[in-house]
């Protein structure tokens, strides 16, 4: 698969990716792939992960999506938050409300939705899942929200196109650079909070948040202490 190829299936797809300044990779034993850096500067700064002042309700651990915004907060205490830069879906302006991380994997597998197959080529060809990888729409990480013991088919997911950050034009999720997506992966503990704000006035730099990201669950020592029912929730 070519680099168009790739950009083309994350953008269509939803996946998202976010650095830090300095290196082109991040290369770790534990690793199973490089996180690429190098597309760092291609981001906004106001889009770069961060340390700000959150004023909100939400208690520390929360993960709170400012559609508006295109910010993912990780509320801190003492009045902080980290802040992500992300990319949404069109179809992520239908949806908000709370879930809960329940599981996540690293490198997770992609399985297009039944629709997203009959429509495009590029997903056809992965019918049957798209192992984990540098070419995997979901990233590095991928986050799977329920909301009680329904799979809401949204993630919160990395990106191998930087461009996608800051904007909405994907079919569905919420996506962090590959470096972000690490970053709180690392961060978020088994059934953490996650709330989705959508609509809201732009700010400047504090304030408000939003999401994104769907595909198939697997991976991880969260498992449900009940059956998972899966419901379509019409992200197509």
């Amino acid at each position: 698969m070519n680099r168009r190829q790739i950009l083309r299936l994350t953008t269509l797809f939803g996946a998202c990716a976010l650095a830090a300044p300095g290196a082109l990779a991040i290369s770790h034993p534990a690793e199973q792939f490089p996180i690429d850096e190098a597309d760092v500067d291609r981001v906004p700064e106001k889009f770069r992960r961060q340390a700000v002042s959150y004023s909100g309700p939400e208690k520390p651990g929360t993960i709170v999506v400012d559609t508006a915004n295109r910010y993912l907060y990780l509320v801190q205490p003492n009045g902080e938050a980290l802040r992500y830069g992300i990319g949404i879906g069109r179809q992520g302006f239908s949806w908000s409300g709370r879930a809960d991380v329940r599981w996540k994997a690293k490198w997770p597998r992609w399985t297009p939705p039944a629709k997203m197959v009959k429509r495009d080529p590029a997903a056809a060809k992965w019918a049957n899942g798209m192992p984990g990888g540098p070419t995997n729409p979901l990233g590095a990480r991928a986050l799977y929200l329920f909301q009680g013991k329904v799979d809401t088919l949204y993630r919160i997911h990395g990106t191998a196109d930087p461009r996608s950050i800051g904007r909405a034009v994907s079919s569905g999720c919420i996506r962090l650079l590959n470096a972000d997506v690490a970053d709180l992966y690392e961060r978020v503990k088994p059934g953490a909070q996650v709330v989705v704000k959508q609509g809201g006035r732009k700010q400047p730099e504090r304030a408000a948040p939003r999401l994104e990201a769907r595909e198939e669950p697997r991976q991880e020592k969260m498992k449900p202490k009940a059956p998972i029912v899966q419901r379509n929730f019409n992200l197509n």
